[in-house]
């Protein structure tokens, strides 16, 4: 036999299910699987069980934590460290948390000093359940999950770094396009080739010169925003407010990229870097551009 035992009649009832669900392939009924209820603590009791099905409760065991309580300890650690007590921010928060875990953002998996936490979960329950056929669920995550729980507030932490950083990154995009509206045009459409360098090209596919572009810079943009606005690409480009921007590039993740678009929205229209050499007239750029 094996007991769980716990104080939280809501993750009692929802490992029981969890457990059942689990488990429904294998022998073990239901009524094999028991959860007992009384004044103090909950419950969930498993019967005749063999090496066989306690392979099976270790894993249901793990997969409860990651897949049920993680996410709970995530909110707690928010609402009760950090006072992110929003559902919205903590789902935003809880997003970025989800991309690190499944790997999506290296450049913040590499902040993470320990990317071996599921392993050593599993070698703690493997552990917990081989010493003992009854143990306290709450004691088990103070005692034994501490270097886990310890991680996941790390997580936490650099998420919501994270998160204030899109903040302030989507404020400063508002900012920008705020600036923008109403503005009238100077350029129709404009060529923006995004190589080694940024170059302008206006609507005949001739090079608009560095020194012209700062000339067209408007000088209330630079004094209102002298920290945040790139004053070589985004600076004569909202200065222009052209109606449409063709950008040539071959990497769509590339930050300011991502930033013209989030800027400009609608108006630009993004083409391979192919595509700028095959439609500008042959007497209007250098071979040293094409290279």
């Amino acid at each position: 036999m094996i007991e769980i035992i716990f104080q939280n009649i809501g993750d009692a009832k929802r490992f029981h299910h969890f457990l059942q669900m689990s488990l429904i392939s294998s022998d073990l009924r239901n009524h094999d699987i028991l959860l007992f209820e009384d004044q103090h603590k909950v419950s969930v009791k498993m019967e005749r069980i063999n090496q066989e099905h306690m392979s099976l409760v270790k894993k249901s065991f793990y997969h409860f934590i990651i897949e049920i309580k993680q996410n709970d300890w995530f909110r707690m650690i928010l609402e009760d460290h950090y006072y992110y007590k929003d559902p919205e921010e903590q789902e935003q928060i809880l997003d970025i948390i989800q991309s690190i875990l499944e790997g999506n953002r290296i450049d913040l998996v590499n902040l993470i000093d320990d990317l071996e936490q599921d392993q050593r979960l599993e070698e703690v329950i493997d552990q917990m359940f081989n010493e003992n056929v009854s143990f306290s669920f709450d004691s088990f995550v103070r005692f034994r999950m501490r270097p886990f729980m310890d991680q996941l507030e790390k997580y936490v932490e650099i998420s919501i770094d994270e998160y204030k950083m899109e903040q302030d990154y989507q404020m400063f995009i508002q900012t920008l396009r705020d600036f923008l509206t109403g503005r009238k045009s100077k350029f129709s459409h404009l060529h923006l080739l995004m190589n080694d360098e940024v170059c302008f090209y206006d609507d005949q596919f001739y090079e608009i010169k560095r020194a012209d572009l700062f000339k067209m810079i408007d000088r209330k943009l630079l004094s209102n925003h002298p920290v945040y606005v790139d004053s070589v690409t985004i600076a004569p480009l909202l200065s222009i407010a052209p109606s449409v921007i063709y950008l040539y590039t071959d990497d769509l993740e590339q930050p300011l990229v991502r930033t013209i678009r989030n800027i400009f929205e609608e108006r630009v229209v993004v083409k391979s870097m192919n595509s700028f050499y095959e439609n500008v007239p042959l007497n209007t750029y250098t071979a040293d551009e094409k290279m």
